[in-house]
């Protein structure tokens, strides 16, 4: 088969396996989705009661040609193994390693023989069916409501040309840029690939592709990874992003609200989440001009910007405050930074990042609004923005420390010092004494220049540990802090934080073959090892989250954006006037 691209060659426990949205019909009811198991070359189907495939190799003498998140090839001296989805709902593979294929439940029971060439697992209870067809070297794994309907798929998956399957499942990677370096391009290959198996076809109340953080264990859509996962997606197929992107923009209640998360079969959260769809659909706009896009969504856009500003100002002062829960172990999943340290206290507070990402949203929708001609809206949203910018610098600044903080509604400062107070560098009016400052505090060995920054929250705050936003570093942060670093002429320091992001995402792919969620950025412990809203359990389990989740979604987007960026190959956005008009 022809070199497509530097492909990755990793297998790890918890690596996504599943067919993607970009190739057809996907459907996620059905739990038919694997990940790479703890032990050698097996697959952990992940419907309500779980399989295990076992490919019958060792780790002895066996290499690892390339793994993709829907096929994979091995070698070894007696032969090889190749493996791909062809369609949902099977897998179609060859086998000259070692023992034969099996197909058991989880807890170690053996699938019952269903015809000569078959071997079936029924769950009647769940609703499912998973058959095993071999027949010599070939074989095929396929998932059905009935055993019947598994067992034809199966034997008809069986004889499909697996190499066939297999080239058309790497038509994605052509469109890779070449990178010089071979680890990186080996990473990004990786990071396409979590992108390409988090992609999924409409389904239920999704009326056009939709991404999600991870197959296993979030499932649904959510409101800010979406506007991530598009940023990435833009470079390889910007149809693919705005499809996204309008999904999103559906589901807006008739309120103007937009939820955080939303499941295929119609299920809606109660909280919002980051403002920012606007950046997202002006970069897919910017990648894609298509000025349909721009009228479709910008009255969403206004109308969730309004929602934000009438229900999330409690005090009137026109800075914004994510809603706090009773959970002490996520007080604020609307922020995004579900356990914070910030919300310990579980008080509502003037947020330095809700306001200027509500501040950022209203200056692209004043560019959708411009580029569509509607002046009136484009200076009203401008003004907006000005007005939020003038107030986050004058009320959220703290000048003795020279840092950015939420502040309590009786007007103290919380003197938390999260990653979120960077963010105001990502707009135009921070002046350059703040930016001197934000960069000496990023420095800080004792604040947040750690081995790989940025942490959420200081080395120096007492709670710094590795539980998700409590000092674990995130790759959505650390891209957002690049952005902002570059907007204030801050080049070197971006690129020296960009480069070590890139070079801590490798470093753990290399040792585990997954993209984590998030790292301890101390590096003392590895993301495995790092808490999850509590300590882990010891034994890894995909669906109880109980370390940094794997092949992550928005850590492979922004990895790649990254990686695209420092080779120069990356797509630039063009300005409004190099834009032709409709």
């Amino acid at each position: 088969m022809e070199q497509i691209a530097i492909l990755p060659n990793i297998i790890g426990e918890g690596g996504l396996f599943a067919f993607s949205g970009m190739d057809g019909e996907t459907r996620t009811i059905t739990g038919f989705v694997a990940s790479w198991g703890a032990a050698p070359y097996s697959l952990l189907v992940h419907t309500k009661r779980r399989r295990v495939l076992s490919l019958g190799a060792t780790r002895e003498k066996t290499e690892t040609m390339f793994v993709t998140g829907d096929a994979c090839k091995l070698r070894s001296p007696g032969g090889g193994l190749e493996l791909a989805y062809s369609d949902w709902h099977s897998l179609t593979g060859y086998s000259q390693i070692g023992t034969q294929p099996t197909l058991e439940w989880e807890d170690g029971a053996e699938a019952e023989p269903w015809s000569p060439e078959v071997w079936m697992t029924r769950d009647e209870a769940g609703g499912d069916y998973i058959a095993l067809a071999v027949r010599g070297a070939r074989f095929g794994v396929s998932y059905g409501k009935s055993a019947e309907e598994a067992a034809d798929r199966a034997t008809v998956a069986m004889t499909i040309d697996t190499a066939s399957e297999t080239e058309r499942r790497l038509r994605l990677y052509r469109q890779v840029p070449a990178i010089p370096d071979t680890a990186d391009a080996r990473l990004l290959g990786k990071c396409i690939s979590v992108m390409k198996v988090n992609t999924l076809s409409p389904e239920g109340v999704f009326k056009q592709m939709w991404s999600t953080p991870d197959r296993v264990p979030h499932k649904d859509m959510w409101l800010w990874d979406t506007v991530f996962h598009s940023i990435a997606m833009n470079e390889l197929d910007a149809g693919v992003s705005w499809q996204c992107l309008k999904t999103m923009l559906d589901s807006a209640r008739s309120d103007g609200m937009i939820v955080h998360q939303v499941s295929a079969a119609g299920k809606y959260s109660s909280i919002t989440q980051p403002p920012i769809l606007a950046w997202g659909v002006w970069a897919n706009y910017s990648s894609e001009p298509d000025q349909d896009k721009l009228r479709f969504a910008l009255p969403i856009l206004e109308r969730y910007l309004e929602w934000d500003l009438n229900n999330r100002d409690a005090n009137g002062n026109d800075l914004l405050e994510w809603a706090i829960e009773g959970n002490v172990k996520c007080r604020s999943g609307e922020s995004g930074m579900d356990n914070s340290s910030r919300f310990d206290e579980a008080l509502k507070l003037d947020a330095v990042d809700f306001s200027t990402f509500a501040a950022l949203d209203m200056e692209y929708t004043a560019k959708i609004a411009a580029e569509l001609g509607m002046e009136e809206n484009a200076e009203r949203w401008r003004a907006k923005a000005k007005a939020l910018s003038a107030r986050i610098l004058a009320e959220l600044w703290d000048d003795e420390d020279g840092f950015f903080y939420d502040k309590r509604l009786d007007g103290r400062f919380t003197k938390v010092k999260a990653a979120s107070g960077f963010l105001p560098l990502l707009l135009e009016d921070t002046p350059k004494s703040h930016v001197d400052r934000l960069v000496a505090m990023l420095r800080h060995p004792g604040h947040f220049g750690t081995v790989y920054p940025v942490p959420s929250i200081a080395v120096s705050e007492p709670a710094w540990g590795t539980d998700m936003w409590r000092g674990p570093t995130w790759i959505n942060l650390n891209y957002l802090i690049v952005q902002g670093l570059r907007l204030h002429g801050r080049y070197d320091e971006a690129k020296a934080l960009a480069d070590r992001t890139i070079e801590l995402v490798r470093r753990y792919y290399e040792r585990y073959g997954v993209i984590f969620e998030y790292f301890d950025s101390k590096d003392e412990r590895p993301p495995v090892e790092c808490d999850r809203k509590g300590p882990g359990n010891g034994t890894y389990d995909i669906r109880v989250k109980t370390d940094s989740i794997r092949d992550y979604h928005w850590s492979a987007a922004l990895t790649a954006c990254l990686i695209l960026d420092k080779y120069g190959v990356r797509k630039s956005e063009r300005t409004v006037s190099d834009i032709p008009s409709a």
